[in-house]
Parts: structure tokens; C-alpha cells; sequence
């Protein structure tokens, strides 16, 4: 059940999921901003993946002009899938963070220079010792303005790795596809479990 699979399955291979959507509290426990949209219209979203979800939407809920976050599961196949079966790989979900935020107040360059400095992306399917496709690095777009904006931060991270002796990146950067919420205890995990664990390292590259 909690294998660690490092590919990605196909569509034939994935759990079949279910139709009913994950029940949780959509009130942000620490903004508290709404989840779900609909969102104020002055604001944007982008889907994140830097390893565990728990840390990473910490990094995101603390920045001025964040409007909310929430965890979840992305760029997979399977319907309404639970934490259980992600952990299996056999979903082909990432972790992921959604971050709505408000345009005028905090650009996409400064979300992603956060996503960048808090993990390593070019380890593939892992991030340290949390390894598995769930854990892979990824940049979920909504437009073709965030696609290149995703494209050249990464081009330019790129650069500055391989300066300093690391591997290539290994970031997918793909189209936005469903989102599906994590459930309600993974939501602000550690606003809720101040002790709880955090995997996320970085490089030690700035962008």
C-alpha cells in the first residue's frame, strides 16, 4: 500500500478515485480566507509541488499579498484521490500547494523565488529522504503569461545550479489541470501540529 513507485502510471494503470470530492473546513485556519473559489477578481493562483505539502504551504501562507492556500493533490489521474492512495503511486498525483494570490500586492517571480530556495529540483522523484512520484517538483500554470514567467525563473535557476555544481532540474512545468483538496487535517498541518515534520530543504542557491 505505501510502496514508492518512481514513474509516473498511465491512465490505465491508475486507481479508479470515486466521484465525491474530499469533505474539509474551507476557512483558512490562519488567513481566514476562503479555500474555494470564487476568489476576489484581483487576484491570481498557481498550483506549487516542493516535496511534502505540510512545509511548503507554510512558506506560502506567511508572504504579504498571499490572499489563501490550501494543500492538495495535482497533475495526476485519479479521481478524488485520498492521501492513502497518493502515498501508493499509484495516482500519479504530486503534493501540491495552491496559492491564490493578489497580483498588485506580490508578483509570480517572488512566489517562485520562494518555490526555488525551499527545496532542490533537481532530485527527480524525491525530495532528501521523502522519496516517491508524490514528492516530484512542479509548477502548475494557469495562462500562457505564468507559463513563461515559469519558464524563464527556471532558466534562470538553471544557470545558477549548474554554476554551483548541481544536477539539472528536474521541475515539470505543465498546464493546470484539476486540483483535488487534501483532507481537513492536512490543511495547515503545522499551524495545527507546530511540531510537526518538515522535510523541506534547500539548495542553498540564491535566486
Amino acid at each position: 500500500m505505501f510502496g514508492r513507485p518512481t514513474e509516473i502510471p498511465t491512465v490505465a494503470q491508475a486507481l479508479p478515485g470515486r466521484d465525491q470530492a474530499m469533505r474539509f473546513d474551507p476557512v483558512h485556519l490562519v488567513l481566514g480566507t476562503s479555500m474555494v473559489e470564487p476568489f476576489p477578481e484581483d487576484c491570481d493562483q498557481i498550483v506549487l509541488g516542493l516535496g511534502c505539502f505540510w512545509g511548503a504551504e507554510r512558506l506560502f501562507w506567511n508572504l504579504p499579498g498571499v490572499h489563501t492556500t490550501a494543500v492538495g493533490y495535482a497533475a495526476g489521474h485519479t479521481p478524488n484521490p485520498t492521501y492513502q492512495e497518493v502515498c501508493t503511486g499509484m495516482t500519479g498525483h504530486n503534493e501540491v500547494v495552491l496559492v491564490v494570490y493578489r497580483r498588485q500586492q506580490i508578483e509570480l517571480d517572488a512566489l517562485l523565488t520562494v518555490f526555488w530556495e525551499s527545496h532542490d529540483p533537481t532530485q527527480g522523484m524525491r525530495q532528501g529522504n521523502d522519496q516517491g512520484t508524490q514528492y516530484r517538483s512542479g509548477i502548475y500554470y494557469h495562462d500562457d503569461a505564468q507559463r513563461v514567467i515559469a519558464e524563464q525563473s527556471m532558466q534562470r535557476y538553471r544557470q545558477k545550479l549548474e554554476a554551483a555544481g548541481f544536477a539539472p532540474i528536474t521541475t515539470e512545468i505543465l498546464p493546470a489541470g484539476p486540483f483535488y483538496y487534501a483532507e481537513d487535517y492536512h490543511q495547515q498541518y503545522l499551524e495545527k501540529n507546530p511540531a510537526g515534520y518538515c522535510g523541506l530543504r534547500g539548495t542553498g542557491v540564491s535566486c
